[in-house]
C-alpha cells in the first residue's frame, strides 16, 4: 500500500469514527398518569402535553381489550399499567386487579427485552407506587429472570414520617412531586435510555369529587408536572446530542355517570388517549383509535430491539411508528370456514395467515404455527376453510412485511 493510499485510508476512517460519534442516540421515557378520559384531558388546558403532541401527535386511544371478546380486560389501574408494559391484554398478562395476584412473566415487558437483547441500556422507574416495580415489572424474580433495573425512585408511600397520610391525599400529590422532581434531576443528569414515570394524583381526585374542578386542577398540575420533565430531556438533546422520545398516556376513563368510578366497559371508561413527541407517526396512529397496548411495540422499534418470532406474534399491540403492514384483524369462525378482515397499510404485498391448535407460551412452552394461506393484503378479507385442521381453540397470526398481529378464536 502506498502512503498516499494509507493516508487516504486514515482520513477515512477518522471521518467514520468522528460522523458515528456525532449520530444522536435515542432514548425513551414513557409516563402513565392516573385516571383521565379522553375527555377529560380535551376539556382542560395543557400547554406542555399540546406542545408535545406538536412535534408528534395527539390520538384518542382505548383500553379493556376487545369488549365482549376474548381479550375483553377490566378497566382497573394495574390491568392498564400492565396492558402497557407488556403490549398484551390481561387473558395473557394475567393481571385482573390491583392486587396483582399472578402475573404471567412470560410475557415479557418492554424492561425485560430490553436488559435480555440489549444489557447494555440503562433503565430506570419512577413511581408513585413500588408495586409497579416490584410485581409488575417483577425486578428480580426468578420468574421474571431475575432482571434488575439501574435505577428507581418509588416507594414513598410507605414512608408516613415524610409523607403523613390525610384524608385528601394530597401527600399522593407531594410524592407524585418528588418523583417528578427526582424524574427531572436524573434524566437531566444521567441520561437513562429506557425510563417509565407513573403519577396518581389525578386518579384520586377522580374518585373523591369525580368530574369536578379538583380533578381538572390535578390535570393541570399533572400536565406541570409533564413540562419540568420535558425540559429535563431538552437539555439532554442540546447538551448531549441526544433524541429523547417521550409516550404519555393513562390507564383507564371514568363512568359516565359523575366521573368518580371505572372498571366497567362502558365507552367512558374505555376511552383513554396517548400524546407523544415521535416522529414518522403513522397512519394507525392518525386515523385508527390504537389501544394501549401499541406503545410497547412502539418503543422496541424506537430502540431497536426485535424479539423472537414467538414472541412477537403474542404481542397484542400495533406499532404507531413506521411502516406496517396490517392492523385491526377480525376473526369469525363459521361452518368449519374462518372468516378474516383486517385493515390493509400496504396494497402491493401478502400476507402469511398461520395457525396454532395451542397455547403452550402461556406456560412457558412453543407453539407449533402452520401456514394455512396466503392471500393479498388489499383484499381486506379472506375465507379460509380449516374442516381439515379441527380444533375447540386457534391462535391466528397474520403476517406481513413490516408487522404481524394476532387473535385468537374459542369455539362456542
Amino acid at each position: 500500500m502506498s502512503i498516499k493510499h494509507a493516508f487516504s485510508l486514515i482520513v477515512v476512517i477518522f471521518i467514520g469514527v468522528f460522523v458515528f460519534s456525532q449520530e444522536s442516540k435515542t432514548k425513551v421515557i414513557f409516563v402513565l398518569v392516573d385516571g383521565i378520559s379522553s375527555d377529560a384531558i380535551e376539556k382542560v388546558e395543557t400547554p406542555n402535553l399540546d406542545a408535545l403532541a406538536k412535534e408528534g401527535g395527539y390520538t384518542r386511544a382505548y383500553v379493556g381489550g376487545q369488549k365482549d371478546g376474548y381479550s375483553e380486560s377490566p378497566t382497573i389501574s394495574s390491568v392498564g399499567y400492565n396492558s402497557l408494559l407488556t403490549g398484551t391484554w390481561a387473558n395473557k398478562h394475567n393481571v385482573w386487579g390491583n392486587s396483582i395476584k399472578a402475573p404471567n412473566y412470560n410475557y415479557w415487558t418492554i424492561f425485560r427485552f430490553a436488559k435480555e437483547h440489549r444489557p447494555e441500556l440503562k433503565t430506570a422507574i419512577f413511581s408513585t407506587w413500588l408495586d409497579n416495580r416490584t410485581k409488575l415489572v417483577g425486578e428480580e424474580l426468578p420468574a421474571n429472570g431475575n432482571i434488575k433495573l439501574d435505577y428507581h425512585f418509588d416507594g414513598f408511600e410507605l414512608d408516613t414520617i415524610a409523607f403523613p397520610h390525610d384524608d385528601d391525599t394530597l401527600y399522593i400529590h407531594k410524592i407524585d412531586e418528588h418523583v417528578t422532581n427526582e424524574t427531572a434531576r436524573y434524566v437531566k443528569m444521567e441520561g437513562p435510555d429506557l425510563s417509565w414515570v407513573y403519577l396518581e394524583y389525578t386518579d384520586d381526585m377522580g374518585h373523591k369529587y369525580g368530574d369536578s374542578q379538583q380533578f381538572y386542577d390535578a390535570i393541570k398540575i399533572m400536565d406541570s408536572q409533564i413540562g419540568r420533565i420535558w425540559e429535563a430531556t431538552q437539555y439532554r438533546t442540546k447538551n448531549f446530542n441526544e433524541d429523547w422520545q417521550l409516550w404519555i398516556t393513562t390507564d383507564h376513563g371514568r363512568v359516565a355517570k359523575d366521573g368518580k368510578g371505572h372498571g366497567g366497559q362502558s365507552d367512558r371508561e374505555r376511552d383513554t388517549w396517548i400524546v407523544t413527541n415521535a416522529k414518522e407517526l403513522n397512519d394507525y396512529f392518525r386515523q385508527q383509535r390504537p389501544g394501549i397496548v401499541a406503545i410497547m411495540p412502539s418503543i422496541l422499534r424506537t430502540l431497536n430491539i426485535k424479539p423472537e418470532k414467538e414472541q412477537l406474534w403474542e404481542i397484542d399491540g400495533v406499532p404507531l411508528t413506521g411502516k406496517i403492514s396490517v392492523s385491526s384483524v377480525e376473526a369469525v369462525f363459521k361452518d368449519d370456514v374462518l372468516n378474516l378482515t383486517w385493515d390493509a397499510y400496504d396494497q402491493r404485498g401478502k400476507l402469511k395467515v398461520w395457525m396454532s391448535p395451542t397455547n403452550s407460551f402461556k406456560k412457558g412452552g412453543v407453539d407449533e404455527y402452520i401456514r394455512i394461506a396466503e392471500v393479498k393484503i388489499k383484499d381486506e378479507k379472506a375465507s379460509i376453510n380449516m374442516s381439515h385442521l379441527p380444533s375447540n381453540f386457534y391462535k391466528i397470526v397474520l403476517e406481513g412485511e413490516h408487522n404481524s398481529i394476532t387473535r385468537w378464536l374459542k369455539k362456542k
